[in-house]
């Protein structure tokens, strides 16, 4: 089969005469098998066929030509024979095949008489292979020295820091005519070897590392034990006391979580023994033996231990500690940040929600919400009394309920004993009965009044009853003598709602069961139920130490919150001075009136303020499930699309100064309002994120007074500024 020039490789350092020689020999062999094709022709012919077979066709182009060594070597000798000869031996691959058995023997015949040859031939031959395999062995040995080469001098960049990359690909080069040309082709090419290759480089890292550690290790053995942050020191400090107090104490298998503290989450100023002992069926687990009722708020009042006086001539000046044992939506919002589909807006919901996590996400919010810095701070800030709300389930719960029993209980008298510590006397308020007395939020759960309404009202006021005579039972122990001066009965009844003389009624068996059970020195609060100050004239008249608690809020109220600033501090100072002593006249009113709750905020834009998605009154978004008060007017006081909430609900350290001049004065002419009756509670004492409801923060933001006795506003109406550089939309 002919083969194309161009796939053969050519020895150019042989001469054309040695060529011509080695064409004459291979012709001779040519001849000398054409003979003996007669004798073995089977034998010929399958040695012709697979000759055949390994020479590929090159009839479609220029194909290249792979071969054996040896095969190549007989390739590339062109033949130059006589011309008959040559055509037989050369011939196309179809006639070389095809020769009939008398041209065959024609063919022997010619090269028998040329014979002679053949034993010569076969002598060269045997010859040149030695030297062949003789070339191959010294190519051998020449690659393996430049192999030994190529390693020394990768070992030696290895030393630099460089490594040897091998560009041949898996198995060498193969199917190529420069093979041996890429073999001794650079065999890899150098890059900067990896730090972590370096072995030397690697050890010294590990020793600057394992000194560094050292180090560090050293530091935080001695620094980070006197360091430290606040919140992360105090919890491992807590929890660290924690443990070691309780080593040593022991409670019975079974005691319910109440009674044992090695499940509470704060033990703080909890005295620990056990014990299941009870006063009016409520466990004193957690209190101490003894008490001090000798300190006093400030030089202002006197201590616990003495007389305080006449409330109208040295009216009460406190806090609420709202949003706490009973939580409310708009003081702590973090607790309420779930989708408003979920319709998670009070405690119940809340509760009924988490399940059997409510014990552990609101005793963590009762540890930590109020402490008794909390407090030391209220009295720091010249006020004297402290309102604490707490719900009906710190006693007992029902069927169905999903509150967390009793829990709350402990923290609201260990913060009876820390208003104690800090002579500050105590407004006892249950806010929420069962059936909760007003359908709002923070009366536990949001929606109807069954408390002396409804299929279960009579048996809720019944079990509101029980809670009273559980709760006066307890506090008329001796240690509570001095230091609970008001005894609430219900937070807000909605009395525009309820039955007027039910609620009376009801009111008046609370007091008589209170006295009756020894509270005999605080005094007995009950609130207006939203009536109207002058429709308590001449009712209840029969009630002992008996108070009537109002709540004074413009911003719920459509026609008030319109008031521009001025006119709100106007109103606060005329309006509300008026309504206090018209309710401290028996003539014209019930007689002892405090104010429970009171805000400086100017408007209802704090989250979650009028409940859970409702939207505000102020820009006009407030919508009710049943549409029933909804406001969809706004209520600022320019009444149109002006109105924002963005600048009430701004830190206290982007208000204005002028605006700062406004809440200090709305907040004085309010106390000083309040303090024609027998005094007030700000609600509330802090908050999560509505500052203009914390007085903490309004304290910070220096729009209280530093001292609740020292204001430099009373009231007197010609030092009230029109406040015209303030916007009236925010």
């Amino acid at each position: 089969m002919a083969r194309d020039p161009s796939n053969t490789r050519h020895s150019h350092s042989r001469s054309q005469s040695h060529n011509r020689d080695r064409e004459a020999r291979r012709h001779r062999r040519n001849s000398s098998a054409a003979a003996a094709a007669d004798d073995d022709a089977p034998a010929t012919y399958h040695h012709q066929h697979r000759r055949k077979k390994r020479r590929p066709s090159t009839s479609g182009g220029n194909n290249t030509t792979l071969t054996r060594p040896r095969e190549a070597e007989y390739q590339q000798q062109p033949t130059s024979s006589s011309s008959s000869s040559s055509a037989a031996a050369q011939g196309s691959g179809p006639a070389a095949g095809g020769l009939s058995a008398a041209a065959l023997a024609r063919l022997n015949q010619a090269n028998a008489e040329r014979g002679g040859g053949n034993g010569r031939d076969r002598a060269r031959e045997r010859t040149r292979e030695r030297d062949l395999e003789r070339d191959r062995e010294r190519e051998l040995r020449r690659e393996r020295r430049r192999e030994q080469e190529r390693q020394r001098g990768r070992d030696r960049e290895r030393s630099r820091g460089y490594e040897i990359v091998d560009v041949a690909p898996p198995g060498g080069w193969r199917g190529s005519d420069d093979s041996v040309a890429r073999e001794k082709e650079g065999l890899w090419k150098g890059r900067k070897r990896p730090w972590y290759k370096q072995k030397k480089k690697l050890w010294i890292l590990i020793g600057v590392c394992t000194v560094l550690l050292i180090i560090i290790v050293i530091v935080a053995a001695v620094v980070v034990p006197n360091s430290g942050s606040g919140e992360e020191k105090r919890e491992e400090s807590s929890s660290t006391d924690q443990s070691d107090e309780l080593s040593g104490v022991l409670v019975p298998n079974g005691a319910p979580s109440w009674l044992n503290p090695h499940v509470w989450q704060d033990i703080t100023d909890f005295n620990l023994t056990y014990t299941d002992e009870t006063v009016g069926d409520l466990p004193i687990m957690g209190l101490n033996l003894s008490w001090d009722d000798s300190a006093k708020a400030n030089d202002h009042v006197p201590a616990l231990n003495e007389a305080w006086g006449d409330y109208a001539k040295r009216p009460a000046r406190g806090v609420n500690v709202g949003g706490w044992l009973s939580i409310e939506p708009f003081i702590t919002p973090s607790l309420f940040d779930y989708d408003l589909r979920m319709g998670i807006v009070d405690e119940y919901s809340l509760c009924k929600y988490l399940a059997s996590r409510c014990e552990s996400v609101l005793e963590k919010h009762y540890a930590t919400f109020v402490t008794e810095d909390t407090f030391r701070q209220i009295r720091d800030a010249g006020l004297d009394h402290v309102r604490i709300p707490f719900s009906y389930w710190a006693v007992q719960t029902y069927d169905g309920d999903p509150y967390l029993f009793r829990t709350s209980w402990r923290y609201l008298l260990r913060a009876i004993e820390w208003c104690r510590r800090y002579g500050l006397r105590v407004n006892l308020d249950p806010h929420g009965l069962p059936g909760s007395q007003n359908g709002w939020n923070h009366s536990g759960r949001l929606g109807d009044i069954n408390w002396l309404n409804g299929t279960d009202g009579a048996l809720n006021a019944q079990r509101s009853l029980e809670i009273h005579d559980r709760l006066s039972k307890f506090f008329a122990q001796p240690r509570y003598k001095n230091i609970i001066t008001y005894y609430g009965l219900a937070n807000e009844p909605r009395m525009t709602f309820l039955d007027e003389a039910d609620v009376l009624q009801w009111t008046t068996d609370a007091h008589a069961l209170v006295r009756q059970n020894g509270v005999s020195d605080a005094v007995v609060v009950f609130g207006d139920g939203f009536r109207g100050l002058h429709k308590w004239q001449g009712q209840l008249t029969g009630l002992d130490k008996a108070a009537l608690d109002v709540h004074q809020y413009l911003i719920f109220n459509t026609d008030l919150i319109v008031f521009n600033h001025s006119t709100k501090v106007r109103h606060a100072c005329s309006g509300w001075t008026a309504e206090t002593e018209q309710s401290m006249d028996r003539a014209t009113g019930f007689g002892p009136t405090l104010v429970a709750e009171w805000s400086q905020a100017d408007t209802d834009c704090a989250r979650h303020l009028t409940n859970v998605g409702w939207g505000n009154r102020w820009t006009g978004t407030y919508v009710t499930p049943d549409g029933s008060g909804d406001v969809t007017t706004p209520r600022c006081p320019t009444r149109d699309n002006r109105c924002s909430c963005d600048g009430a609900n701004a830190p206290a350290g982007q208000w204005s100064d002028s605006y700062k001049r406004f809440l200090k004065m709305f907040a004085e002419a309010q106390m000083s309002s309040f303090e024609k009756g027998w005094g007030w509670f700000y609600w509330v004492w802090d908050t999560e994120d509505a500052p203009q409801w914390s007085y903490k923060k309004g304290l910070e933001a220096g729009v209280l007074p530093a001292k609740a006795y020292d204001r430099s506003f009373d009231c007197d109406l010609s030092q009230i500024p029109s406040f015209s550089d303030l916007p009236e939309t925010y």
